[in-house]
């Protein structure tokens, strides 16, 4: 009776461990815990958007816990209110994000090394995804921005995006290389799950889209409509990391001179101009821009003590950059109920009016949790201001099983109920940055990383 008993328990904590490193339990707002234990909070329960609500079939990250209808980021996309034959389809469970998976693959890397899930129930799931991508929709090797998760084709997003986006693929692949190194053991999983990487990181051909050998990359590309898109790549935004990945390619690499031509040479790329009494090195927007320039490209870069033969300093850069958002946030010219030293943060994302790039030349009053809180390597102290107001002051409001909403707005009493891939993503990765560099030590020692940063006249103390 002993024994049985026994084993019976045995048995029942061995279930409860393996159903621990599957599944995530969510939490409340829990008062008076300390700053690391409420980070260890939001990391964990935002990285359950891409563990319990991943697509189950592909295991990729669903753009959006919600449907929506196409128009609803066409004028961001677009800039414009009456571009004709708009496609009135929708996206929902089905539509799955590249670069929110790229993301969601970095923030599975820090539930791992952080002990919410096991390492081969996370390796399992990321060979299922691999397993799907390399035989999905691609173009040249890149895929498409939406991707239908159950068949692996795509999702058109606009009339004339219905097929390739190297940006997105960028981050894809960001995330895979930098799994591809954690998982680099000697095992079937680990080496099968490598080489399937390889593959989709091989077939990648960058260099197609400079459109037959002209001067610059080119976002967008589809069987149906070629070039017609017609949107390249020129800085400086969120778009740094697609430069870096296509210069690091081992089969399909750029130059250096198409960098310098379509990037560093676009109008849109310096700015030296002081806001607040911060310099801002890049851009053209006033005052900065959206925030997620800052932090899509240095979920894997790491910009202290990246420099280049500009004499363009990164970490000044990404940190001036969100410096003057918050200091815009503090002045609030508008007037906006609840702008202030403990909220503030304006990125683009979900608002009363749809999505919207929010930055100081388009506030809307809507503030959005991830561009405060993917700031952290940047603004420890401000950032964490921001957390425990988001946390214990609205946290009846915004925050859920997904971790906090997508944005709110006081002066609207608006408060979004969802949750996108691609601002999740950004909170767990760049929390872990600062708390411990994890997913920046990966990354930057990728040694095709590393020639490629060099090849395009970056220096940093993290390059060999």
């Amino acid at each position: 009776m002993i024994k049985h008993s026994f084993l019976t328990l045995v048995l029942a904590l061995t279930l409860f461990t393996l159903y621990a490193q599957d599944s995530i339990s969510p939490v409340g707002v829990i008062k008076n815990i300390s700053d690391d234990s409420l980070l260890t909070i939001v990391q964990r329960q935002t990285f359950r958007y891409f563990w319990q609500y991943a697509h189950p079939v592909s295991g990729l990250a669903r753009e959006r816990d919600n449907t929506v209808q196409a128009d609803y980021y066409w004028d961001y996309i677009n800039e414009a209110d009456d571009v004709p034959n708009l496609s009135k389809g929708s996206f929902g469970s089905e539509a799955c994000a590249i670069g929110g998976t790229g993301m969601g693959i970095l923030a599975t890397i820090v539930a791992v090394n952080r002990g919410w899930i096991g390492r081969d129930t996370a390796l399992k799931r990321l060979i299922k995804m691999v397993d799907f991508l390399n035989t999905a929709d691609r173009y040249h090797g890149i895929f498409p921005h939406f991707m239908n998760g159950t068949t692996g084709k795509t999702i058109p997003f606009g009339p004339l995006d219905d097929g390739a986006d190297i940006v997105e693929t960028s981050y894809l692949l960001m995330g895979l290389l930098a799994a591809k190194v954690y998982f680099k053991g000697s095992s079937k999983a680990e080496q099968y799950f490598s080489h399937r990487v390889q593959q989709i990181w091989q077939d990648a051909n960058w260099s197609w889209f400079s459109k037959g050998g002209q001067q610059t990359l080119y976002w967008h590309w589809s069987p149906e409509n070629d070039f017609q898109m017609n949107f390249p790549v020129y800085g400086y935004d969120e778009a740094l990391i697609t430069y870096i990945m296509a210069a690091s390619s081992p089969t399909h690499a750029i130059s250096k001179t198409l960098y310098e031509n379509s990037w560093v040479k676009s109008a849109s790329w310096k700015n030296g101009k002081s806001y607040y009494g911060y310099e801002l090195p890049l851009g053209n927007f006033d005052k900065g821009g959206p925030l997620f320039f800052e932090q899509y490209t240095y979920l894997g870069i790491n910009p202290e003590g990246l420099t280049d033969d500009h004499g363009i300093d990164y970490a000044k850069q990404t940190r001036n950059h969100t410096l003057i958002n918050r200091a815009y946030c503090i002045e609030n010219p508008k007037h906006y109920k609840g702008y202030g030293p403990n909220c503030w943060g304006l990125t683009a994302g979900d608002s009363y009016k749809g999505y919207v790039a929010h930055c100081p030349e388009v506030d809307l009053g809507v503030i959005q949790p991830t561009a405060a809180l993917s700031s952290f390597p940047y603004t420890p102290k401000y950032s964490m201001q921001a957390l425990k107001h988001f946390y214990y002051d609205l946290g009846s409001k915004i925050w859920g099983p997904y971790g906090f909403a997508d944005g709110f707005s006081e002066s609207k009493n608006w408060y979004a109920t969802t949750h996108l891939a691609i601002d999740q993503g950004p909170i767990v990765v760049m929390i872990e940055n600062y708390r411990t560099g994890l997913i920046w030590h990966l990354f930057m020692q990728i040694p095709e990383i590393q020639k490629g940063l060099k090849k395009l006249g970056f220096s940093s103390p993290h390059l060999n």
